[in-house]
């Protein structure tokens, strides 16, 4: 950012040189606000490139699903003040031009909230603390999280994302709280980002709208053939298991039946995710053309049984 302007990746394929922010001061602003908050990282004993990363990785996530968010109205009205006053003809490439503009305050909203140490606490607390328990989907972290950022009705949509990459910073929050982690590693430092929560770059999502366009629902790319939010569902419920599993290191000690229970119930939990994961793959290969032969070969199932079951599950999600 410099001179009230926004200068984006040359090498991304595309004419903009940079974006005019004159009439987003609160974009200016968070720019100015993002020194204390990196001095604060430091404060903390971690490094501001990683928090700022996390935090990134945080929002732009949000940023994918708030297509289906109707009470999201300040992104829009930045996108299209970005655009020029109107988004309108090339909405899909302007999302991917302007995100990261866009969505910088709350990006800085966010990495500041990690950052406070009154917030980790409403993470401890919302996990049951010494009696641990699921992560609930009105908890006080993610509502705190939503007011700080001017959204009151995101806590529960945040909390609700299972597989994202604020769950899972939680996650690591709660095991290092309770001595849980095991040896050094990813799981138990709050600022690791997984390879696959990291957010998009700009020239790799235009690489992939070129693409789609030249093919538009032809079934050669998984992105063409499958909506985002199949996608996202897929990814979330892969997600979802992953950390599902991660939260059960740790618990072998305790009561003989205390353990069995909160293992058997984790593991039983993960079971249902890994099940709605193939599932939803499943019907998204099929929807996207992929002969139902071959997806039955895959899931190792007669091609009827997978039939009927996957009849039954569109049903469902239908009703």
């Amino acid at each position: 950012m410099r001179h009230g302007r926004w200068l984006l990746d040359a090498d991304a394929n595309q004419p903009l040189e940079h974006l005019d922010l004159r009439g987003l001061p609160e974009v200016v602003a968070a720019q100015r606000r993002w020194a204390s908050v990196a001095r604060r990282a430091v404060r903390a004993g971690a490094e501001p490139e990683r928090v700022f990363a996390l935090a990134r990785a945080v929002v732009a996530r949000w940023w994918e699903q708030a297509f289906g968010w109707e009470q999201e109205t300040i992104w829009p009205r930045r996108l299209h003040r970005v655009a020029g006053g109107d988004a309108g003809g090339d909405l899909e490439r302007w999302r991917i031009v302007g995100r990261d503009a866009v969505v910088f305050p709350e990006v800085v909203a966010v990495a500041e909230a990690l950052l406070d140490p009154a917030m980790a606490e409403l993470v401890w607390a919302d996990s049951g603390a010494g009696r641990p328990r699921a992560l609930p989907a009105d908890g006080l972290f993610c509502r705190r999280l939503g007011e700080r950022l001017g959204r009151g009705w995101l806590g529960p949509l945040a909390a609700a994302d299972h597989g994202g990459p604020l769950i899972a910073w939680m996650g690591s929050v709660i095991r290092l709280r309770r001595g849980a982690g095991g040896p050094p590693g990813y799981d138990n430092d709050p600022w690791w980002l997984r390879q696959e929560h990291q957010a998009a770059t700009m020239a790799g999502q235009l690489r992939v709208l070129g693409k789609e366009k030249k093919a538009p629902g032809s079934g050669t790319m998984w992105r063409a053939a499958v909506p985002a939010e199949q996608r996202r569902l897929i990814t979330s419920a892969i997600d979802s298991a992953q950390e599902q599993l991660l939260q059960l290191r740790g618990v072998q000690t305790g009561p003989t039946a205390e353990v069995a229970r909160r293992l058997l119930r984790g593991l039983s939990h993960s079971a249902g995710l890994i099940e709605n994961a193939w599932k939803r793959t499943a019907v998204a290969a099929a929807n996207g053309g992929v002969p139902l032969q071959e997806v039955a070969l895959w899931v190792d199932m007669p091609v009827e049984v997978l039939s009927q079951m996957l009849r039954a599950d569109r049903q469902e999600d239908d009703s």
